[in-house]
């Protein structure tokens, strides 16, 4: 089993407003990730939340053991997956998770199917996806690494484990630009709405 992990949890300063309800093409921001989780081999799913927890809760229907709260949040996004990394350590069943950032929201099922076939097969500790050469996100993790991000520096983040394992990352190219697009203010969004951007579905 697979876990998704979905980081939403940091002051959205820039947006103005939560990036987890920014709406985009019918959907905000969450409910994009939610979907492109919904995986076959995805058994489960958490979502951490922080400073706007009690707004998203209220507007989003997210089951309660979906949810988990960083009173931390501050610290910044390692924080997070520190919070959900320990809900899920008695989860004895889970191989690895992945790992999603709320402002990176136009990810596809299609593209999270392909990082799930490629981590079966190869079994690599860590698979992320390339767009034109740049990586990008979601990242997978196996379970052998949780104790490393654990203990990587809250500034440095999951980069500090993706670069103690280099020899062991799986690139897995994809032609859906949405893995390298970090929509983090209104700028942002204005400028892919009006570009020729287009995402596989």
């Amino acid at each position: 089993m697979i876990a998704a992990i979905i980081l939403a949890a940091g002051e959205s300063r820039r947006m103005g407003s939560p990036k987890a309800l920014v709406p985009y093409r019918g959907l905000t921001f969450l409910e994009h990730l939610l979907a492109a989780a919904r995986h076959a081999r995805i058994g489960l799913t958490r979502v951490v939340l922080g400073r706007d927890a009690d707004q998203i809760r209220s507007k989003l229907r997210l089951a309660p053991d979906q949810i988990l709260i960083n009173e931390n949040w501050e610290k910044g996004p390692l924080s997070s997956l520190h919070v959900a990394l320990r809900s899920i350590k008695s989860e004895k069943d889970i191989e690895a998770i992945i790992l999603f950032l709320v402002d990176h929201p136009l990810i596809t099922i299609h593209l999270v199917g392909a990082l799930v076939a490629a981590f079966d097969q190869t079994k690599k500790s860590i698979v992320l996806p390339t767009h034109k050469g740049h990586r990008g996100h979601p990242v997978m993790f196996h379970k052998t690494l949780f104790a490393e991000l654990l203990a990587a520096p809250l500034d440095v983040g999951a980069r500090a484990v993706v670069r103690a394992h280099a020899n062991d990352v799986l690139e897995v190219p994809t032609e859906e630009e949405g893995v390298l697009l970090n929509l983090n203010d209104p700028e942002s969004i204005l400028r892919l709405s009006t570009s020729s951007f287009s995402r596989t579905s």
